[in-house]
């Protein structure tokens, strides 16, 4: 007898393999879906939301970026310093007092001009810390939108530079001199931003809002301001606050000799300009600023990156490196010099801080 078997009809062998694609498909139908998701939502719909301005992937932000916004963000603060002040609505009022007791001033000029720059410099750069002079007003937040240009004289200075979002801080001073600003003395006014990397200045723009002059400077980048060629270091002219030219005369002579040049003046941004090739009818020439006093970093940050810059120093009277990290305050006073013997400067005042107080 024959061993017996099972024919499976051409019927039956197709609805068995039907059977089988059934099962296959409830296995790996949902597998497949995510999937194709995932690669749905990794690619960029057209249309749709885009990496933040100035962000890169890994949290960084490019330089050359920052400073065109930087100096952007200087420019715009500048027309609302300008608009106020010959609009003649001011507003000014007392916002505190110095450690020396005098009366600090704000202005409406102060306020419309951080708003414009904290804002500008927040929406191109969300991840970057950003410390001003005046506060945030979250109520009255302002929406200023970058087109990322980047300036011509930038892009041929300056290379793209990434750095890691987290190691930047942004110092912003919306109207430096405002004490100067309320008498009407507007070539002391500037606007200024600095961006300073793991606490060291990098970046420096200051603005002159009442004749349109910017200068700005990247370490280890380019510049579009240079240092002036001739100084006397035996006899220097020493440009000082208008506050504290009394107080930093006598010893400034008594170190450098009688000859030596007082040159009293407002803003910090003034005083370093004083230190370069600056092409400004009002603008006075000096070879070395000296502060005596406690001074807040918002004010020095930018004139400090300009003159790293372009191979120059500030440094506490001590000659100690000023950090743009933590606190908003240095302690130790200035002095600030460029192609000049900076340690030979310091040497010869090392008790003026000291002796100012006096």
């Amino acid at each position: 007898m024959a061993p017996m078997g099972i024919r499976l009809s051409p019927l039956g062998m197709a609805v068995f393999c039907l059977l089988g694609l059934g099962v296959l498909y409830h296995l790996y139908s949902g597998f497949l879906a995510g999937r194709f998701a995932f690669f749905m939502l990794s690619e960029p719909a057209a249309g749709g939301p885009e990496t933040p301005h100035g962000s890169a992937p890994g949290g960084a932000v490019d330089l050359r970026e920052l400073l065109a916004v930087s100096v952007l963000a200087a420019v715009r603060g500048g027309e609302e310093v300008k608009r106020v002040r010959e609009g003649n609505v001011l507003n000014a009022k007392a916002k505190g007092k110095t450690r020396e007791g005098a009366e600090e001033q704000l202005t409406t000029g102060d306020l419309l001009s951080n708003r414009r720059m904290f804002y500008l410099l927040k929406g191109a750069f969300p991840a970057v810390q950003i410390n001003s002079e005046e506060r945030v007003d979250t109520a009255d937040q302002e929406t200023v939108s970058w087109d990322r240009s980047i300036p011509e004289d930038i892009k041929q200075k300056i290379q793209p530079q990434e750095v890691p979002a987290e190691s930047v801080t942004v110092w912003i001073d919306p109207l430096d001199a405002t004490q100067e600003y309320t008498e009407d003395l507007r070539q002391y006014v500037t606007t200024m931003v600095c961006v300073a990397v793991n606490g060291k200045p990098v970046i420096g723009v200051i603005h002159k809002p009442f004749s349109s002059y910017t200068a700005w400077a990247m370490v280890d980048g380019g510049s579009n301001v240079k240092a002036r060629s001739s100084y006397n270091e035996k006899t220097p002219r020493i440009i000082v606050s208008r506050s504290h030219a009394g107080k930093v005369e006598q010893v400034a002579r008594q170190t450098f000799g009688n000859k030596t040049v007082i040159i009293p003046a407002g803003g910090a941004g003034y005083k370093v300009l004083a230190l370069l090739d600056v092409p400004e009818k009002n603008q006075e020439e000096a070879d070395v600023y000296i502060h005596v006093t406690y001074i807040k970093k918002w004010d020095i940050c930018a004139g400090n990156a300009v003159l790293r810059a372009l191979g120059g120093h500030m440094t506490t009277l001590t000659g100690e490196e000023i950090s743009y990290t933590g606190s908003d305050g240095n302690e130790g006073g200035l002095i600030a010099s460029i192609n000049m013997n900076h340690k030979a400067l310091i040497e010869k005042l090392p008790d003026l801080e000291k002796k100012s107080h006096k």
